[in-house]
């Protein structure tokens, strides 16, 4: 359905004010209340970063699958999750309807990250944290034994940045290879001023919930020094060489600042000679996965997983 004045004008009004880290996790948290959740089949862990105990959840897609890891010694494929909010909002429980559908949906385990947030530890921490989450599971420390030929890197807007954050990394280091990476929405971009170079950030920027402003504010929250978003790890776009990494698809909102330079960082993967499929979901907002409800556009989402995957 399109987006028609009515709406444009609500959503206007709300575009508003800089971000109050406080406020913004406080508003985020509100996607944990959900009472359903109990029916979710999960366990928890942790995966140590050095000192730092990084907290992990698992969805599994039923109770057969979850059993089966216990009393075998199968290898199983998997999805990583890394969550959205700007490096700054969000965690494991405000993600948990959407990767419990996401689990039974493509009928995969979901390992869902709770890295550092800014700006109490802005970069490199929670990038460190996604990647040692993901290396550690290349490396059988986990609690069962994954297929390495078959796991998916994923994450939505600022976790969609770690993802592919996380692919660059591990190509670099030569550490392991993820066989796919989903970048939702992603942020890939070091600028949102008025001097991007992108369209949507000036078209999308100022009336849809997600404004230039508050991008500006998680940037300026998730790095430790200016020099840093220079860095290919901070902005993934900026990485001159996009070769050997993983099949890619990448999903973007046509209403989202973001739009663009996600599209064109899935076009730069593919120009680099990489196996890419990017696509937009048709008056979308940033930020609609994240909130699980299956028929505003994540089913569609769902989907166009489910399809890539099937093509593996």
């Amino acid at each position: 359905m399109t987006i028609n004045k009515t709406m444009r004008a609500v959503l206007s009004a709300l575009s508003y004010g800089e971000i109050q880290v406080d406020a913004a996790r406080a508003f985020a948290n509100l996607k944990a209340l959900d009472p359903l959740k109990i029916f979710n089949v999960k366990i928890d862990s942790k995966i140590y970063n050095g000192n730092f105990e990084v907290p992990v959840r698992v969805f599994f897609p039923s109770e057969e699958v979850k059993k089966k890891t216990e009393e075998t010694s199968d290898s199983w494929p998997v999805m990583i999750y890394f969550h959205g909010g700007g490096w700054v909002t969000d965690s494991l429980d405000n993600y948990e309807r959407i990767c419990a559908m996401l689990s039974k949906s493509t009928g995969k385990i979901v390992i869902v990250a709770d890295y550092r947030l800014a700006p109490e530890h802005p970069f490199p921490a929670g990038l460190e944290d996604c990647y040692t989450v993901a290396c550690s599971i290349f490396h059988d420390e986990f609690i069962f034994k994954v297929d390495r030929e078959n796991v998916t890197i994923i994450g939505d807007s600022a976790g969609g940045n770690l993802a592919a954050a996380v692919c660059l990394l591990a190509r670099d280091r030569n550490e392991f290879k993820a066989k796919n990476q989903i970048l939702i929405y992603p942020a890939t971009n070091n600028d949102y001023s008025e001097h991007s170079v992108y369209k949507s950030v000036h078209e999308n920027g100022s009336d849809y919930l997600l404004t230039c402003g508050k991008l500006q504010d998680y940037l300026n929250l998730y790095q430790s020094k200016e020099e840093d978003r220079l860095s290919p790890y901070f902005a993934p776009i900026l990485e001159d060489d996009l070769t050997n990494l993983p099949r890619a698809l990448v999903i973007t909102a046509e209403f989202d600042p973001l739009r663009d330079e996600g599209e064109d960082y899935g076009r730069r993967m593919k120009d680099a000679g990489n196996e890419v499929e990017i696509h937009r979901i048709k008056d979308a907002l940033h930020g609609y996965f994240a909130l699980g409800i299956k028929y505003l556009h994540v089913q569609e989402s769902l989907d166009l997983i489910n399809q890539f995957i099937g093509e593996e």
